[in-house]
């Protein structure tokens, strides 16, 4: 299987941190401000709580990297904790969400392409063409190494930083008309309100656990990762606060719930329309760097169940370069295959579709992860702190609630997918034995 391929970890804490900023920071912020815009000071709110319980997710998969340091992240904890079945369908809805996420990204980084080749957004067979090419062109550089892929991700993540930081703090100190926030009266109360707005600002903050996924490749994983993981967290939330406050300070309310392209238009405002291709130019940036790092961790949860006999043994072999080649070529088609149906819906139809599946498939591997916490401290008995079982229950109730607040349509096609992967880990148990299948 290929197994056996050993390549030093070229991954210390800046290349991991990079990994998880950077696939943290990918479209969702340059949409964020326009989604919370109806949510008024809520939405701003609803940033600070989904970024509280993505600390709490963070700091759940750190104790789980230091009790179980093996490839595959949250597919990893929930094989330790609640058996094959529950791992398998971790690492089914995880793959899916990475799939469709790299499909989305690709989508909105036409958008944005679309300022610099007028009319591409609204070419079918022009946008589905840059889309495919920037997918493949990333799968290819993965292909050749994750030390390769990893320095592009320290570059890029930093790359962009720079204009949402830009943004943040020329709104802040903005002289011109300024803007009051406040909290707006949401139909079904302020509870409500705020629990469709976190579940909006959620897709901003997914891959926290990126880091947790390619553990061979990371310089002692088991103090790297959960630094990373924090610290990157607290970046993230720092930068989507100051960013989005800066953008609704500038940018009329009533304006912003209509905007296609938030960050351009508060760039607008202060530097005209040069201002709105420096952002549309670190948009492009952010959105290669986030799909950068998916492709680097899609491929990794396949390989470590192939590795478990609980996916299909092609998915282990290994390149002479130590990178999961053919899970990387299925990623890339799995996403392209994505692209094709869905550009029939028209570029926004394909971005709501793939978000849709993206949110709901990564929430249940936190979930899972935090439920197999919970059963390895009650494995260890007395010994087992209660503040730790506490913030474990804590993360479930969390990702939950976020869940909830996807609405019913999001929780259908969740329970969907889970379903269609039944039958396949049903086949895949029959079939798979010590042999190569």
């Amino acid at each position: 299987m290929g197994k056996d391929v050993f390549v030093k970890p070229s991954m210390g804490f800046w290349r991991t941190w990079a990994l998880v900023v950077g696939i943290m920071i990918g479209s969702g912020i340059f949409m964020l401000p326009a989604l919370l815009a109806p949510y008024g000071g809520l939405g701003l709110l609803s940033i600070l709580l989904t970024g509280g319980g993505t600390l709490l997710v963070a700091l759940m998969l750190s104790r789980l990297t230091k009790a179980i340091p093996k490839v595959g992240g949250p597919y990893a904890y929930a094989r330790e904790g609640l058996g094959d079945f529950a791992g398998f369908l971790t690492m089914w809805g995880y793959s899916i969400s990475n799939w469709t996420s790299a499909a989305a990204i690709a989508v909105a980084f036409v958008g944005y392409a679309d300022i610099f080749i007028p009319g591409l957004s609204g070419n079918p067979v022009g946008s589905l063409g840059v889309s495919l090419a920037v997918i493949w062109l990333l799968v290819a550089l993965n292909i050749r190494g994750v030390q390769e892929a990893s320095i592009f991700q320290l570059i890029t993540t930093f790359l962009k930083i720079l204009p949402l930081l830009l943004i943040g703090v020329v709104g802040l100190f903005y002289t011109g008309e300024s803007h009051v926030i406040d909290i707006k009266p949401i139909e079904g109360g302020t509870l409500s309100g705020l629990t469709a707005a976190a579940a909006l600002s959620m897709w901003a903050f997914l891959g926290i656990e990126a880091a947790t996924i390619p553990t061979d490749d990371v310089i002692r994983p088991e103090k790297t990762i959960p630094k990373a993981m924090f610290w990157g967290a607290i970046m993230v939330i720092l930068i989507y606060l100051l960013s989005t406050l800066g953008v609704m300070l500038m940018v009329p309310a009533d304006v912003l719930a209509t905007s296609t392209s938030p960050f351009s238009d508060a760039a607008t405002i202060v530097m005209g329309p040069v201002g709105a291709k420096f952002i549309a130019v670190g948009a492009m940036v952010s959105m290669v760097g986030a799909l950068n790092a998916l492709v680097l961790i899609g491929a990794q949860t396949p390989m470590a169940a192939a590795r478990d006999k609980l996916f299909l043994l092609s998915f282990a072999k290994m390149s002479k370069n130590g990178t999961p080649v053919f899970s990387l070529m299925v990623m890339g088609a799995i996403s392209s295959i994505l692209l094709v149906m869905n550009y029939t819906k028209g570029m926004r139809g394909a971005f709501e579709f793939l978000i849709l599946l993206s949110t709901l498939s990564v929430l249940i591997p936190y979930a899972f992860s935090a439920v197999a916490e919970m059963v390895l401290l009650k494995k260890v008995g007395k010994s087992a702190p209660r503040q730790t079982m506490a913030l474990s229950l804590a993360a479930f109730a969390y990702s939950v609630w976020v869940i909830i607040g996807a609405g019913d349509q999001a929780v259908f096609w969740g329970f969907i997918l889970l379903l269609i992967g039944m039958p396949i880990y049903a086949w895949l148990h029959i079939h798979i034995t010590d042999e190569q299948v």
